[in-house]
């Protein structure tokens, strides 16, 4: 059985409990504090910090690797593209991601306020700028639900909570963030903290 360790609040924590529960599979999940970490945490992982995944004598950290992972040993249903062209492309959209919209939850959470509405300017522009990939299709790779949807939506959920507003003109990523949310096995995977960021 393999076992994550997971911050019940994390957005990255939360992208891997999404594929566990897509996978339909027997896993576990411990409940990480960030404020009163186990010491186990830092043997396992050199940023001491969750998500990490442990299976037999494999342990693996950062939410994208893990995924691939799980993607990569249990193959149905598929979330990365089998074709390899196709696979480039969803893990530079991946790699945008952490730089253009993830790498700025640090900030949105400072106390400090420029610094905090400045990370949500950037992320509300950056979502805003991808909205035209939903007019036309129903996930961002198409017609089907993949590990690029998957990474987002846990940004999408916490919008509310981040206190990030989104303009008019993305209306269709506000549609596509509803179509994510009523998926079954997206709410099997929040946790009971995560349950409470939207009213």
């Amino acid at each position: 059985m393999m076992t994550l360790y997971s911050t019940v609040t994390c957005p990255f924590s939360h992208r891997c409990r999404i594929v566990l529960h897509e996978k339909d599979m027997d896993f576990q999940v411990i409940d990480v504090d960030p404020n009163n970490k186990p010491e186990d945490i830092a043997v396992m992982s050199p940023y001491g910090r969750a998500p990490i995944l442990v299976e037999r004598d494999l342990v693996l950290y950062e939410s994208h690797i893990i995924n691939e992972y799980i993607d990569d040993r249990f193959p149905h249903p598929q979330l990365m593209p089998a074709d390899p062209v196709m696979r480039a492309r969803a893990r530079l959209f991946l790699y945008r991601f952490e730089q253009e919209l993830f790498c700025h939850i640090g900030d949105v959470e400072s106390k400090d306020q420029k610094v905090a509405d400045k990370a949500r300017a950037v992320i509300s522009d950056n979502l805003t700028v991808i909205t035209p990939i939903f007019e036309k299709q129903k996930y961002i790779l198409g017609d089907d639900y993949s590990m690029l949807d998957v990474a987002i939506v846990p940004l999408l959920w916490r919008l509310e909570h981040y206190g990030i507003s989104l303009p008019k003109k993305a209306a269709p990523l506000l549609k596509y963030s509803e179509r994510l949310f009523s998926r079954p096995l997206f709410i099997d995977a929040l946790s009971a903290s995560e349950k409470m960021m939207r009213k």
